[in-house]
């Protein structure tokens, strides 16, 4: 094999392989000469790749780990197998699964052969995923869409559909994605409205990076007007912002924080292991006893069904409205079991 950069890529796809490599095996492999093989390793030590020798009769090369991440040569069932991981895994925010997940999805996919995008599409779309409730399900293709955009600093548009229903078209420069741990969001900057807004990606559909590239604009302030969430306003200050900080502004002007208290007749250790680490952790009150004390910004009905869930006896100290939803919920539940039982219902 002739072709430095080929061989290069052949020989570092064998040493990706977990085993140790005899020169002469690699060079009968590359056919070239031992002394070509010994050269060429030493190329990819010079492009990071950590390349360990061991001398000997039985010694050889293999590739360990390295201080940093070197480039990864895959081969074609490799990589349509991480693409469609990655896939199945974005498409659901689910706790662990976050924006780096989905960097590395955009990535993948923008060099994938088209022959190789097919082949996950088909195996993705023959697969029904069973999923949580409490969680939305996404196209993962609109999430490497907005992640790329974001990443290339390229105008999107989209269409967005409102928490009432209204269709509307929306011309964006992407900031960033982030993920909850149940839905996903995207930071923008809207060029219609001239403000910046906050997005569910479960609300976008068709979105297409325009090609128009744009210089990333500064997020506003601690402290700027008014707090909007999705279609709110906020005031533009002139130093960059966190996305963070800004999400948690944006969504704060949405729904009035719940400031949680509620004790759980079970150890903090089977309390956390059911328990969303969004709503905070409990702290042990005794060997069978737990309390959560924590602040959220989910619906009261999420926060409801996450706490039933948890399946043992626990009492809302807190907040008002948090307990009153528990009693309504607990009243239209013990009617439906009361339903059951009625004449008709009974096995036969």
């Amino acid at each position: 094999m002739t072709d430095t950069p080929a061989r290069l890529l052949k020989l570092l796809s064998l040493l990706q392989t977990p085993r140790e490599w005899p020169g002469g095996e690699l060079a009968e492999r590359l056919d070239v000469s031992p002394r070509t093989v010994r050269r060429d390793i030493d190329r990819l030590r010079e492009l990071g790749y950590p390349v360990e020798a061991s001398r000997g009769s039985l010694g050889g090369y293999r590739l360990v780990a390295g201080a940093a991440m070197p480039p990864l040569v895959l081969d074609d069932e490799e990589a349509v197998a991480i693409a469609v991981g990655l896939r199945a895994g974005a498409g659901h925010a689910i706790e662990g699964v976050d924006e780096a997940s989905v960097r590395a999805l955009a990535k993948l996919e923008q060099v994938l052969p088209s022959r190789l995008r097919h082949r996950v599409s088909a195996l993705q779309n023959a697969t029904v995923p069973l999923v949580r409730g409490d969680g939305t399900t996404i196209d993962p293709q609109t999430l490497t869409t907005l992640a790329s955009a974001a990443t290339g600093q390229e105008r999107l548009r989209f269409s967005y559909r409102s928490g009432d229903g209204t269709e509307t078209k929306r011309q964006v420069e992407p900031y960033r994605l982030l993920s909850t741990g149940r839905r996903w969001y995207l930071v923008a900057y809207d060029l219609l409205r001239a403000d910046w807004r906050t997005f569910r990606v479960d609300r976008v559909s068709e979105p297409f990076a325009t090609g128009a590239r744009f210089t990333s604009r500064p997020l506003p302030v601690e402290g700027g007007e008014g707090g909007g969430g999705e279609g709110g306003r906020n005031g533009q200050g002139g130093d960059p912002g966190d996305a963070a900080r800004y999400f948690a502004r944006s969504m704060a002007g949405m729904q009035p924080e719940l400031r949680l208290d509620v004790r759980f007749a079970a150890p903090a250790e089977f309390v956390v292991a059911r328990l969303p680490p969004t709503l905070g952790v409990p702290e042990p009150e005794g060997e069978n006893a737990c309390r959560l004390r924590s602040s959220s910004m989910d619906s009261l009905e999420w926060v409801a069904l996450r706490l039933a869930l948890v399946d043992c006896e626990f009492t809302v100290q807190g907040p008002p409205q948090l307990v009153a939803h528990l009693e309504t919920l607990g009243a239209r539940l013990t009617r439906a079991a009361a339903l059951g039982h009625g004449p008709g219902h009974g096995h036969g």
